[in-house]
């Protein structure tokens, strides 16, 4: 009995004691919900009690260390990197981080207190926007400029090394990397780079200094991505007023100057130009060549290496290459006397079953519209798609002779080439003769096109495709039509060609006739029947 009693006693205690471990739990549980919820409220208590006395100045850590805990609690350090803003916002409007040759041995260590707080409080920033989550990285910018505007004019810091080599440079270089998201790039763009004239001359500075180390291939996406987002009108832009800091002279003779945005975006494109670029990048380049790159260029002649080598690429590339080439010498009257060369070694069998043989040929049409090219040159274009509408495919051929009769049609100096003498055509009968065009030839002037006929035309015309065999007739009839629309044959295909002809009605069935051979491989001997004429060919036997 004594031991029952004394067992019982020990449970009661254990349970006293289980029973006062889980009120303690919850007791513990209850004060963090406590805490997370007034959490706000104690960083708002903490800004002003540093905002109404030096005494509190202490508890600028204590905003510091939640502000620096964003990967645990990122809602909370978000709430103490706003309030640390205003804390300093205010303090430097204040002047209480300046220092004064009159102030005390004590005021001066409590300046340079605030600015060591200060310096510490942009590093956490910094580390804020290099964040995984882009809404904290927007916040982090907002506040990173925001902080940055009132030092650069409360402690007069607007110089041009403290643009270049302070925080707004590591800004932008954390901006430029792959840890950014595009939407934040975007917003430093739309709100910061765009509007504000000197924030977009030392932003192209300082992307341009990222290029004096080798840079990565995200750097470089990141950098082309954002100046493709520029407004084009900004490389002509005359009243250059616009600042987001408040400037001194030095930098206002800078950024105020559109010769030295042009300066600063020329260079860094060269830089760009001239870094290892990816296929992908050097195509993006090129299809902004036009309205991106070309107007922030004083000397469009260094941008001629670039297009030659993307030319040389091969593919679309060299189709995106001609088509800046063409622009700068249509819209900014650059000199490019090899640009028809070029086209011209473009005119390939593999043109013609390409996935590009649309895009190509309309930037064709574009190419040779003109009426005052020579006629020399425009013969070798129709005489070398002639030649090679022999091999091409239906689908190929269909867009090649309308563009040869609107070509024909705007140069009448070629119709020579299907309105021969009958002497010519009598020889040609008779004994035949070579044909003096020159495929193997380069140079689209040398070619001696203008001297030959367009004799594949009319082969054309008894093409086993009955659609091409009646478009090839149109060479033969009077030109009576102004000029064929593209447009309707760029995007036909064989399917489609095909799937029309077989869904035609037939108004009155074909005659065949035919014998089925009783033998194939072998000799009919007892049968009055001919041999087949694979037999006559080969010997099975």
């Amino acid at each position: 009995m004594p031991r029952v009693i004394s067992d019982t006693g020990t449970t009661k205690k254990r349970r006293k004691r289980l029973d006062t471990g889980q009120a303690t739990d919850n007791t513990r549980n209850g004060k963090t919900r406590r805490t997370s919820a007034s959490l706000g409220e104690e960083i708002l208590l903490l800004e002003s009690q540093i905002l109404e006395s030096r005494r509190h100045y202490n508890k600028i850590t204590t905003l510091q260390a939640y502000c620096q805990d964003h990967t645990a609690h990122g809602e909370r350090s978000l709430t103490a990197a706003v309030a640390l803003c205003r804390v300093f916002c205010r303090l430097m409007a204040m002047g209480n981080l300046s220092k004064s040759c009159q102030a005390s041995d004590n005021e001066t260590t409590i300046v340079l207190w605030l600015r060591t707080q200060y310096e510490s409080y942009k590093v956490s920033l910094l580390h804020l926007l290099a964040a995984a989550d882009p809404g904290m990285q927007s916040t982090a910018l907002t506040l990173i400029m925001r902080s940055l505007k009132e030092e650069f004019e409360s402690l007069n810091l607007a110089s041009e090394n403290n643009w270049r080599e302070g925080t707004f440079a590591i800004l932008v270089s954390i901006v430029a990397g792959s840890s950014v998201a595009d939407v934040v790039r975007e917003e430093f763009v739309e709100k910061y780079l765009q509007p504000f004239d000197d924030v977009r001359y030392y932003g192209l500075l300082c992307f341009s200094d990222l290029y004096d180390y080798t840079p990565l291939e995200a750097v470089t996406d990141s950098v082309i991505f954002i100046l493709s987002t520029f407004d084009p009108d900004l490389a002509n832009k005359s009243d250059l007023d616009s600042f987001y800091m408040s400037v001194n002279l030095q930098t206002k003779d800078k950024s105020s100057n559109l010769a030295m945005h042009r300066k600063q975006a020329q260079e860094l494109w060269l830089k760009i130009l001239k870094s290892d670029l990816t296929k992908s990048q050097r195509k993006s380049i090129l299809n902004m060549m036009a309205h991106q790159v070309a107007p922030w260029f004083n000397r469009l002649e260094f941008l001629m290496d670039f297009l030659t080598d993307s030319f040389d690429a091969g593919g679309s590339m060299s189709l995106a290459a001609l088509t800046g080439l063409f622009h700068l010498m249509q819209e900014k009257n650059l000199d490019y006397p090899q640009f028809y060369h070029k086209l011209y070694s473009l005119l390939s069998p593999e043109v013609l079953h390409s996935k590009h043989r649309s895009r190509f040929f309309r930037l064709l049409d574009t190419f040779l519209a003109s009426t005052h090219l020579p006629a020399v040159l425009v013969a070798s274009f129709v005489k070398r798609l002639a030649r090679l509408a022999l091999n091409a495919p239906p689908s190929g051929i269909v867009v090649i002779i309308p563009w040869i009769y609107n070509l024909l049609r705007n140069h009448p100096a070629c119709t020579f080439m299907i309105h021969r003498k009958p002497e010519y055509l009598a020889a040609l009968t008779a004994k035949g003769i070579n044909d003096p065009f020159d495929m193997n030839e380069t140079d689209p002037m040398e070619t001696n096109a203008i001297e030959s006929s367009l004799w594949e035309i009319h082969t054309l015309q008894s093409h086993y495709h009955p659609n091409v065999a009646t478009i090839a007739n149109i060479i033969s009839a009077p030109f009576t039509k102004h000029a064929y629309n593209l447009e309707d044959f760029l995007d036909h295909t064989y399917l489609q060609m095909l799937g029309t002809e077989l869904s035609k009605e037939i108004k009155k069935p074909p005659v065949v006739e035919y014998e089925i051979p009783k033998k194939v491989f072998f000799q009919n001997r007892d049968a009055p029947e001919k041999d087949s004429l694979l037999v006559k060919l080969w010997d099975f036997s």
